[in-house]
């Protein structure tokens, strides 16, 4: 004969029960679940009347557990361990295991920094590791989860997707070009104080490259300030040392709170490489990893179109 299936009670009177009965106290079990007396109360009540077994005796101020009520509590102790085990855990695997998120110093100081605070808004219980490096290979190392590079999309044993294509165009100080209004002039600009940056990646724009590649005649360039990193010659551009060369998407937090300005206008240069977000082809994804995926790609997509 197939046995009929036995309804559970809900989970909150058996935890009413384990709290009093290990108190034999409505008062100290409502202390311990942070709730009223009168609940706890309550709670117990449905249980025993959800078994028909009384499992508390009630005096006029005090309470003592039954037979049966021993024998329950016995035989579900272990049971309510094991939930509240595999919850803590559960809490832990979601919660203290890190993204690794690799970019290059200009990404991470320009595009992720600011970002970062609406990122921790709504994703409280997620952590970020950010690994900020021009060392490619540092970047794509075992550790790192997903890593932002520049490059042309190829990548061989990792998923590329485009964060944001590269559009090049000189940037200063609103201060800086209204005590040197020539520097909207493109055929002064050599004559200022250039901001470069001292690259190893031959394929990184300088300003020589620059003004060839915008179509404007290259002559004697007056260099005023070589920086090792990019961050550090936009800082210099908003600080009024000079012009700098402004990418496009990196600058742009700083454009919009016009901290930088155009001189020159329209006058960009667009190249065949972009930024993009890598993950290896041969690590699992995690659900943590997946959300930070997301979230940068959502980035991606409110970016400014340069065209």
């Amino acid at each position: 004969m197939k046995e009929t299936s036995i309804s559970l009670p809900p989970l909150d009177y058996m935890l009413a029960f384990e709290a009093t009965a290990e108190a034999e106290s409505f008062v100290a079990a409502s202390k311990s679940l942070n709730i009223s007396e009168t609940a706890i109360s309550r709670k117990v009540r449905l249980l025993e009347l959800h078994y028909g077994v009384p499992f508390f005796l009630r005096g006029h101020r005090s309470i003592s557990i039954t037979p049966q009520g021993a024998v329950f509590l016995a035989r579900i102790k272990p049971a309510l361990d094991m939930l509240r085990d595999a919850s803590r855990k559960t809490i832990a695997d979601h919660r203290d295991r890190p993204v690794t998120l690799a970019a290059t110093n200009s990404v991470a100081a320009l595009w992720l920094m600011p970002r970062l605070q609406k990122f921790n808004q709504h994703n409280k219980h997620l952590k970020i590791m950010l690994v900020s490096s021009d060392d490619d290979n540092e970047c794509l190392s075992d550790n790192v989860d997903l890593a932002i590079l520049r490059g042309d999309g190829i990548w061989p044993g990792y998923d590329a997707q485009m964060l944001f294509g590269e559009t090049v165009f000189p940037v200063c100080s609103p201060e800086y070009l209204e005590a040197n209004p020539t520097v909207a002039d493109p055929a002064r600009i050599h004559t200022l104080d250039l901001i470069e940056v001292s690259s190893s990646h031959r394929e990184w724009m300088n300003w020589r490259t620059w003004l060839e590649s915008a179509g404007f005649a290259v002559k004697d360039l007056h260099q005023g300030s070589l920086f090792n990193t990019y961050p550090l010659s936009v800082q210099a551009a908003v600080e009024g040392l000079g012009i700098a060369l402004g990418w496009g998407h990196l600058v742009d937090p700083l454009l919009q709170r016009q901290k930088l300005v155009r001189p020159l206008g329209s006058a960009k240069v667009r190249t065949d490489h972009g930024y993009y977000l890598l993950k290896s082809e041969r690590k699992k994804g995690f659900d943590e990893c997946r959300v930070v995926e997301e979230l940068l790609l959502g980035f991606s997509a409110e970016r400014t179109r340069y065209g």
